[in-house]
């Protein structure tokens, strides 16, 4: 699961980025609102973490703004503003949930998971390929009740498969997936966590599933 992080406080955009990533999450940052307007424009994701208070602008205008375009990734507003008044603008605005700064980092991290969770374009329902399951909220694969241990980018490779299952996904694909802006990629980096991948899905009884298209990318076809 990706998240886009727009605050300008940069140490405190560190420190959220690796306290969510530490849990599973691929975080990326931007200190501004026309920073994040890239963002979104050359990634997918998942959710995003707005302040309001920016240097180029106000998050709650820029929201609302984003809504009124039908721009419908779930956010999330974190800021310093914690009146009544405030929390109730901001989830008018469009945020889906509003929290307030200081947070603790598991409370911000459960927040994101069930935003996840709701009915809408981007809900993370359980994928499944013949007895191949993956919940993308918890991040655990099975093979009916076993249970495949997975590291977070296996398991992002393995839900990005699954979402365009029977179809091959490029690489560069695969690497704006797995990796944030500011990680190095390393040439082989993506075909060591496929490799990884189909040993564990073979091990597991689903050997032959996981496919390479020589130049082009990977596939998963459905068990």
């Amino acid at each position: 699961m990706r998240l886009l992080i727009v605050e300008d406080n940069g140490r405190l955009a560190g420190l959220i980025a690796d306290g969510l990533g530490r849990r599973g999450f691929i975080c990326d940052t931007a200190p501004d609102l026309a920073t994040a307007e890239e963002s979104l424009a050359s990634a997918a994701f998942d959710a995003i973490i707005l302040d309001l208070g920016l240097p180029d602008g106000d998050g709650l205008a820029w929201l609302q703004q984003q809504r009124s375009l039908r721009q419908l990734i779930p956010a999330l507003m974190l800021t310093a503003r914690g009146g009544l008044e405030d929390r109730i603008a901001g989830l008018d605005a469009g945020a889906d949930d509003y929290l307030v700064k200081p947070v603790d980092i598991e409370e911000l991290a459960a927040r994101v998971r069930a935003l996840l969770r709701r009915p809408g374009p981007r809900a993370m329902n359980l994928l499944e390929s013949g007895a191949l399951r993956f919940d993308p909220v918890t991040r655990e694969a099975r093979i009916e009740d076993r249970v495949i241990e997975l590291s977070r980018r296996e398991a992002d490779l393995l839900e990005l498969l699954m979402r365009r299952l029977g179809s091959v996904v490029v690489r560069e694909a695969i690497e704006n997936a797995l990796y944030s802006f500011n990680e190095p990629v390393t040439p082989n980096a993506v075909e060591a966590i496929v490799s990884r991948l189909r040993r564990k899905l073979e091990e597991a009884g689903l050997a032959g599933q996981l496919h390479t298209v020589r130049g082009v990318g990977y596939m998963l076809r459905s068990g």
